[in-house]
């Protein structure tokens, strides 16, 4: 394989182009103990945790989705995030055949199946890296000696800081070959998406030379960076991933309804204009990573974000709960991802009727997204704009156009005018 065809990134799988993701955060959400407790194994697992989710994809379907994002769910020490073993289930979650039962009723339902990728760094308990700090051949999979080069470190580079996660060594022959088979592994295993974590803090070409070899074998996988600032069209076209995370979209939305402040949103729009003309942003009002979206404007202002996510161009994702108006904050303290990742009831039946009313708002939208497909490449133009108000046109690559209008004064409130069909008004309780 050439250099030139390294860099050259396919054209993305068509199935993507009708795909909504309905994203889970598989330790938090099944119950499993994150860290360490007096008297508590943290393998101790009981029954395999990934079977709770199978009452739960029947509910992603009647959402809308079609397709569902894990969270990590592979051997790990604490959250997930700090992986020992790539190639193996989390036993907090469940074994290899715990998998393959999650897999294969995703399969029944048609829910593509999309898992994280931890590729940038390993957790210290990882094997690979114990036997580098240990002086064996491994030692080049990692960069020791002092590699920030001020003296305070542990002796490794490590990601953002965290001295339980080792940064691996991206310019490493093993290291491409490690990431080749990960993700090769759990395709053949039935996963059809991947999301690379940390996407950002690793060179893109490391990603060029790894992403060809899989699609050698998986031409219909579809793979997402994890990236939050910077020159996104860059990063995708140097990476040849197919879709990065859409953050300066998410910033705008919540700040703007924040702030009442739709100037923000619009310059914002404007930039995910330019972007669609190469890429299909990965768009979203919430993840594991933030503070939930209704806790952050209140859940009217939340319903209007929706409006926006499914209104604009982008593969959309929901995050678990978000569709239920939940509640979380996410602070920088241990622990302070707790409440944004939290379990679900042992069946959606058992969910509180208080989120109803967001349910519907999602299952109405998400509607309207699928009578209209053409919208996940739809640019969009403002037709009225001032701190409160925004209108604006969805028009896709066929002249097709439907308008968007929304207020903040004196209450939030949203109109969807589709051609041919009746407005979808938007009036949430307060």
């Amino acid at each position: 394989m050439t250099e030139a065809s390294r860099a050259t990134r396919p054209a993305s799988p068509s199935w993507i182009d009708h795909c909504l993701w309905w994203q889970v955060y598989p330790l938090g959400a099944t119950g499993a103990p994150i860290r360490p407790e007096p008297g508590r194994p943290l393998t101790d697992s009981g029954a395999p945790r990934l079977d709770r989710l199978e009452p739960w994809l029947d509910y992603a379907v009647e959402l809308g989705a079609n397709g569902l994002a894990l969270g990590p769910i592979f051997a790990s020490t604490t959250h997930g995030y700090d992986t020992t073993d790539h190639f193996a289930i989390d036993p907090r979650l469940g074994d290899d055949a715990a998998f393959d039962r999650l897999a294969s009723a995703c399969r029944d339902r048609g829910l593509a199946l999309m898992l994280d990728g931890v590729l940038n760094h390993v957790g210290i308990e990882h094997p690979l890296f114990r036997a580098a700090r240990g002086g064996g051949p491994e030692r080049g999979c990692f960069r020791f000696d002092d590699p920030d080069g001020d003296g305070r470190g542990p002796g490794y580079a490590t990601f953002e800081g965290h001295d339980s996660l080792a940064a691996l060594n991206h310019d490493s022959e093993e290291v491409v070959d490690l990431a080749i088979r990960v993700l090769t592994h759990w395709l053949d295993r039935g996963a059809a998406a991947w999301r690379l974590d940390a996407a950002y803090a690793v060179p893109p070409a490391f990603w060029a030379r790894v992403l060809p070899a899989v699609r050698e074998r998986h031409p219909g996988a579809w793979f997402l960076g994890e990236v939050i600032h910077g020159d996104y069209p860059a990063f995708v076209k140097d990476s040849t991933v197919d879709s990065v995370t859409q953050y300066e979209l998410w910033k705008a939305t919540w700040s703007s309804l924040a702030d009442v402040n739709f100037y923000e949103l619009d310059w914002c729009l404007k930039r995910h204009n330019e972007m669609l003309a190469s890429f299909t942003p990965a768009t979203f009002i919430g993840n594991h990573d933030v503070t939930r979206i209704a806790s952050r404007v209140g859940g009217a202002k939340a319903a209007l974000a929706l409006v926006l996510l499914m209104t604009v161009g982008g593969v959309p994702t929901i995050y678990y709960g978000d569709e239920q108006a939940f509640r979380g904050m996410k602070t920088e303290t241990l622990g302070g991802d707790d409440e944004v990742r939290p379990a679900l009831p042992q069946v959606p039946e058992d969910l509180s009727p208080m989120g109803g009313w967001m349910m519907c708002l999602h299952q109405d939208l998400i509607g309207l997204r699928r009578r209209h497909p053409w919208l996940v490449r739809a640019r969009t133009e403002a037709a009225s704009l001032d701190n409160p108000h925004l209108a604006y046109d969805a028009v896709g690559q066929e002249g097709q156009r439907l308008r968007v209008s929304l207020s903040l004064d004196p209450v939030p409130r949203a109109e969807v005018h589709a051609p041919g069909e009746e407005p979808l008004i938007v009036e949430p309780p307060q």
